[in-house]
């Protein structure tokens, strides 16, 4: 029973974990404000729009009636079965809203992270520094430059790498193929 209690603090200790509950509780904090922005902001909006009105979209199903204060039959909806089409409507629209901040916010962090990377990864010596200093250069000037010809030379390699790799019998038969075709010609 101890081992078993042991494995069961580690799981929840462990880093992820508890990055998981931090971002489930991030996340219902952030579909709360979706729902808002939802209910608050576009529902009305988009009932403000002549036959817009998104509350009024259902197709019932089986309708209940009651009696109002005034003895006439109206709808009750509470015990009526029916669609909300227009409460589908805006999950929809609250789904691509909070798909879209958090595609925006996932790009972000990316884009910080390969800017981040470049930075680490461009490291420029002090003879060279001086150089492009004296070029009038700044510190993210002097990075993206260094990044450059890191970049520059890698694609040199890769395609002094493919120049001088043997060819394959495929392509030794296209080869072949291309001129035998010019001879015929």
């Amino acid at each position: 029973m101890k081992k078993f209690f042991k494995e069961f603090k580690d799981f929840i200790t462990r880093g992820n974990v508890i990055d998981l509950a931090v971002g489930m509780i991030i996340g219902a904090a952030f579909t709360a404000i979706v729902t808002a922005l939802v209910n608050g902001v576009f529902t009305p909006l988009i009932n403000a729009i002549p036959m817009g009105d998104m509350s009024g979209l259902i197709t019932m199903l089986k309708p209940a009636y009651m009696l109002n204060a005034d003895g006439v039959k109206v709808l009750d909806l509470a015990n009526s079965i029916y669609i909300n089409w227009g409460e589908l409507i805006m999950a929809i629209i609250s789904f691509l809203i909070t798909a879209m901040v958090l595609f925006l916010i996932i790009k972000a962090i990316n884009t910080f992270r390969s800017n981040a990377e470049k930075l680490k990864g461009a490291k420029i010596d002090k003879q060279l520094k001086a150089e492009l200093k004296a070029k009038g250069m700044n510190k993210k000037q002097m990075i993206e430059y260094v990044a450059a010809q890191q970049a520059e030379a890698e694609a040199k390699a890769k395609a002094e790498a493919e120049a001088n790799k043997p060819e394959t019998a495929e392509q030794i038969l296209a080869e072949i193929r291309e001129l035998l075709k010019a001879q015929q010609k």
